[in-house]
């Protein structure tokens, strides 16, 4: 892993890692492998990773209603400039940078970046692997897809004081896409939330 021999709390001296799917499925310590015509019945497969409806509480959740997270939906996130960083009055431009992924080998096609909140949309440039690897087919896209954007700040921003809201958000080659915010996907168990990520970043 990572250039070295693979140590015991990654699963030494084998570990199987299966593209695409979600990582709470692949198992770090296996003591036998049975084939079955079911699925598992262990907590973690039965009882645990599973997205259920906002209004479904620990009092009314029923885990045998909603089949196990196999793959994730598409998300991003917002690497460069971190949440809470700052610019100054005389900046004009400003570089962002992040990641965007979307499970089951789904590529993303595009990356949608904000600086005012949501009320205008700007798209990054996505970034070709920086391995000398060719870009991957559709549907077997494993990797994260680095992007970037230098945007212009408004004027009216160029102040001390001022705030700016940067935002991204993904789409995929399924054309999904990443929901405003949590709360129409929100769930008790707290998984999936693939929303806008939001950096604020203040103006001095």
């Amino acid at each position: 892993m990572n250039g070295v021999e693979l140590p015991p709390d990654h699963g030494y001296p084998v570990r199987a890692v299966i593209p695409g799917v979600v990582g709470a499925r692949n198992v770090k310590w296996v003591s036998r492998v049975i084939a079955s015509p079911e699925e598992s019945h262990s907590h973690w497969q039965r009882n645990d990773y599973k997205g259920f409806s906002p209004g479904v509480d620990w009092d009314t959740v029923d885990f045998t209603k909603s089949p196990a997270i196999q793959d994730l939906p598409v998300q991003s996130a917002i690497c460069v400039p971190a949440s809470g960083s700052s610019v100054t009055a005389d900046d004009e431009t400003l570089t962002v940078k992040g990641y965007a992924w979307s499970g089951g080998g789904r590529g993303v096609v595009r990356v949608d970046v904000s600086l005012d909140g949501g009320n205008t949309w700007y798209v990054a440039s996505l970034l070709p692997p920086d391995d000398g690897k060719k870009v991957q087919k559709s549907r077997q896209r494993w990797a994260w897809t680095l992007w970037e954007i230098d945007l212009e700040i408004p004027v009216e921003k160029r102040k001390a004081g001022q705030q700016l809201e940067v935002i991204c958000k993904a789409v995929d080659e399924s054309y999904n896409n990443q929901p405003e915010t949590v709360e129409p996907i929100w769930n008790l168990r707290g998984v999936l939330n693939n929303s806008w990520h939001r950096s604020k970043v203040n103006v001095r």
